[in-house]
């Protein structure tokens, strides 16, 4: 089920360019079809898994990327990954200055209740 735009936020500028300007990150995005490990993002994008985990750090911290959990019935659960934006905006204010906008996607059932999940695994 395709997940529609929400409202959206302000993001910092330069987190964003960061991100968007590295070749690793950008192919980590074009994998994420469907929300993955960084172990399969590693393997997908032939990345070292140390690369992959600070290229994910970078897109998350720019708000660019969702952390979710997927629940595995041997109790194992995983971090997976999803794209969090449709578009990003990038505009020039009127007191001239660059100001970065990103579209967000709204959240299904699903990932409201990974969300839910992780925020509980980080309280324990």
């Amino acid at each position: 089920m395709a997940r529609e735009p929400s409202a959206n936020e302000s993001a910092d500028l330069q987190s964003v360019l960061d991100a968007l300007d590295d070749e690793d990150a950008r192919a980590i995005v074009r994998a994420l079809d469907e929300p993955r490990t960084a172990s399969e993002l590693s393997e997908q994008c032939d990345i070292p898994l140390s690369t992959t985990y600070r290229k994910l750090d970078l897109l998350t911290d720019a708000g660019l990327l969702e952390e979710g959990t997927e629940i595995r019935s041997d109790g194992h659960h995983t971090t997976t990954y999803a794209v969090a934006f449709e578009e990003v905006r990038i505009a020039l204010t009127e007191s001239r200055e660059l100001d970065v906008e990103v579209a967000r996607l709204e959240q299904g059932p699903e990932e409201r209740l990974a969300d839910i999940w992780t925020a509980v695994r980080e309280e324990t």
